[in-house]
C-alpha cells in the first residue's frame, strides 16, 4: 500500500464523523466517575476503539454501496467509488481494522466486547438490508447510537460491578438520532430530487411532507425525553437535585437552531459538520455543559 492508498484509506475512515463516538463518554460523566483515573482511561480507550470501529464500518458501507455512490454527485468522489482506493485493499483494511477493534475490546472485558460485536453485526445488517427499508433506515442509525451509549457504560462494569444502565441514557440519544436522521433524509430528498432514486433508493418511499412530519415528531420526542429524564426520580436521587430541568432550555434552543439551519439554510445533510462549524450550536453545547456541571456540583 503506497502513500496515495494510505491517504485514500484515511479519507474512507471519515475521521470528521468520529465526533459521534463522544456519546461513549456519557457513561463515565453521568455515573460521576470522571474524576476516577482508571474509569476515565477506560472510557477514553472505549471511545478510541469505537472511532476505529466506525471507520471500519464506513469502509464496509462504501464497499456495499460502490455502484450507487458512483451515481451520486458527491459520493462519487469518495476514495473507493472514485477508484483511488482499490476494492481489494479496502476489503483487507476493513478486515484488519475490525480484527484490531475486537482484540482491543477483549482487553477491556467481555461486556464491552459484546457491545462492539453487536455494533459490527448491526451495521452489517444495516448496510446489507435495513437501510433499504423506509423509517427502519433512520431507526437503524438510532440503534447504532444506543449501542455506543451502552458500550460507554459496559466498559466501566469491570471496575464498578454494581453500575446500572439508565433507561434515559439510551432513549435520549436514540430520539436525537431520529431527529438528525430525518433531517438528513429531507436534505437528500430536496437536493437530489430526480436523482434520489438511483443514489439512495429508499428515498423513493419518502416525500417532503412525510419527512417534515417525522422531523416534527422526533423533535418533540427528543425534547420530552430529555425533560422527563431531568426530573425522573432516579435522576434526582443520583444527582441530589431537581434543578437539572433548567438545562432543558439549552436542548430546546439547540434543536430549534438545528431546525433553522435545515429549513432556512438548506443544511442537514452532514450533521457532524454542522456542530463543528456553527458557532451558535457550539455556544449552546458549552452552555449546557457548564450549567449541568454547576448544578450537579451544588446538588451532590
Amino acid at each position: 500500500m503506497n502513500r496515495d492508498h494510505l491517504l485514500a484509506l484515511a479519507g474512507s475512515l471519515r475521521p470528521r464523523q468520529w465526533t459521534k463516538n463522544l456519546v461513549l463518554l456519557a457513561g463515565v460523566i453521568f455515573a460521576q466517575e470522571l474524576r476516577d483515573p482508571a474509569s476515565a482511561l477506560r472510557a477514553l480507550a472505549a471511545c478510541l476503539i469505537f472511532c476505529v470501529a466506525s471507520g471500519a464500518v464506513y469502509v464496509f458501507n462504501d464497499l456495499a454501496d460502490i455502484e450507487q455512490d458512483r451515481l451520486h454527485p458527491y459520493k462519487r468522489l469518495r476514495p473507493i467509488a472514485s477508484g483511488r482506493l482499490p476494492v481489494r485493499l479496502a476489503e483487507r483494511a476493513w478486515a484488519v481494522l475490525s480484527g484490531i477493534c475486537l482484540l482491543a475490546s477483549a482487553a477491556l472485558g467481555w461486556p464491552f466486547l459484546s457491545a462492539v460485536g453487536a455494533f459490527f453485526l448491526w451495521n452489517w445488517a444495516y448496510s446489507r438490508f435495513l437501510k433499504k427499508l423506509p423509517i427502519i433506515d433512520v431507526v437503524g442509525i438510532g440503534v447504532s447510537f444506543v449501542l455506543r451509549a451502552l458500550a460507554g457504560v459496559l466498559v466501566l462494569i469491570p471496575l464498578h460491578p454494581g453500575l446500572t444502565i439508565s433507561f434515559w441514557l439510551l432513549v435520549c440519544p436514540f430520539c436525537l438520532s431520529l431527529f438528525l436522521g430525518f433531517c438528513k433524509r429531507r436534505n437528500e430528498l430536496v437536493k437530489l430530487s430526480s436523482e434520489s432514486g438511483t443514489t439512495r433508493p429508499v428515498l423513493l418511499s419518502y416525500s417532503e411532507t412525510v419527512l417534515n412530519a417525522m422531523i416534527g415528531a422526533s423533535f418533540g420526542l427528543t425534547l420530552a425525553a430529555y425533560a422527563v429524564y431531568t426530573v425522573w426520580p432516579s435522576t434526582v436521587a443520583h444527582f441530589g437535585t431537581r434543578d437539572l430541568v433548567w438545562t432543558t432550555s439549552f436542548v430546546f434552543l439547540g434543536l430549534w437552531r438545528y431546525l433553522y439551519l435545515v429549513f432556512k439554510e438548506g443544511r442537514g445533510g452532514r450533521p457532524h459538520e454542522i456542530l463543528l462549524n456553527d458557532l451558535v450550536l457550539q455556544l449552546l453545547v458549552v452552555g449546557w455543559i457548564v450549567v449541568f456541571v454547576a448544578i450537579i456540583g451544588t446538588g451532590s
